[in-house]
């Protein structure tokens, strides 16, 4: 869909070259709409050698186990995003030890998707019933038999596989810039 009104000031938007990409911008003031875009978290939580799945109830995807995660809020950090979202879709309380992987998937909604490891905090797997109708802990084994989908599988083996600490929140970045989620390689001693 086309942008035709500004979202700043209401006028009427025109296409022009905007940094040699043809792009929608305001007839009135200084907006560019820059394209279409969505940030979606994912998170890998394991207990007792057991990976967190969820059941879609919906589509796209409805009745494939995947990892719980979903779409940041405007005004959301992307490490309380999915804090919220595992215990929305599963009950469970986590909390986030590394950044595992990035997915990019440019398509007519640009989509982006972090996928973080967390470790298991409480609660027990309940599914929400709206977005997901089951969920559990589950081994490799029990999952060889499900209908997981193809991206959590290969989520799974990056966190299940991955050699080093991955990007971890920087607890104590050398300058405080107040409301930045911030991650980074862990710090190599000098």
């Amino acid at each position: 869909m086309e942008a035709k009104f500004c979202m700043t000031c209401g006028s009427a938007m025109e296409s022009r070259d905007v940094d040699g990409t043809v792009r929608r911008a305001c007839t009135a003031c200084s907006f560019v709409h820059w394209g279409n875009y969505s940030i979606g978290v994912g998170a890998l939580v394991m207990k007792d050698e057991k990976i967190l799945l969820v059941r879609r109830a919906q589509e796209p995807g409805k009745g494939r186990w995947t990892n719980p995660g979903g779409y940041i809020e405007q005004y959301e950090l992307i490490q309380d995003t999915i804090v919220r979202e595992v215990l929305e879709e599963s009950g469970v309380q986590a909390k986030v030890t590394r950044l595992v992987a990035v997915r990019d998937l440019p398509r007519s909604i640009h989509n982006v998707y972090i996928a973080f490891e967390m470790a298991y905090v409480g609660g027990e797997p309940i599914p929400d019933g709206v977005e997901v109708d089951a969920a559990g802990f589950f081994s490799l084994q029990e999952m060889a038999s499900m209908p997981v989908a193809d991206f959590t599988r290969w989520l799974i083996d990056v966190a299940l596989h991955s050699k080093d600490e991955g990007l971890t929140q920087d607890q104590e970045p050398i300058i405080h810039m107040e409301g930045y989620g911030l991650y980074r390689v862990p710090k190599v001693s000098v």
